[in-house]
């Protein structure tokens, strides 16, 4: 089962979702703001993203920037960022879809296209 992190006001979110449901794609949805990823699945995500930190952030938030994150983000480790991560959902790159054999960060639906009926 496919899990996706959301925000309610996330058009991004919502094109995600649809391009799921039109594919008969089961999924759990979770809000990303209240109900942040834990840390494995932000390890596998990072993972994915060959150990790229700041493509876990949504770097466009307003959050991002009152954080100053952006001067921060390359002297932090992994644990304090995902710190920041778990602490503020709403730091985290939406959508973020994570599964057994799935780790997607922000909705292209060319890389979302391999994504199979569950």
């Amino acid at each position: 089962m496919l899990t996706i992190y959301t925000y309610k006001n996330c058009s991004t979110c919502r094109k995600a979702k649809k391009f799921l449901r039109l594919r008969s794609i089961d999924y759990d949805e979770k809000p990303i703001r209240e109900d942040p990823p834990t840390i494995k699945e932000l390890a596998v995500m990072l993972k994915t993203y060959n150990g790229q930190l700041k493509r876990l952030f949504n770097t466009s938030s307003q959050d991002y920037r009152e954080a100053g994150l952006k001067d921060k983000l390359a002297n932090l480790s992994q644990e304090e960022a995902f710190g920041y991560l778990r602490r503020n959902g709403n730091l985290v790159k939406r959508p973020f879809l994570i599964g057994k054999e799935t780790a997607l960060l922000g909705f292209k639906e060319s890389e979302w296209a391999s994504l199979q009926k569950g």
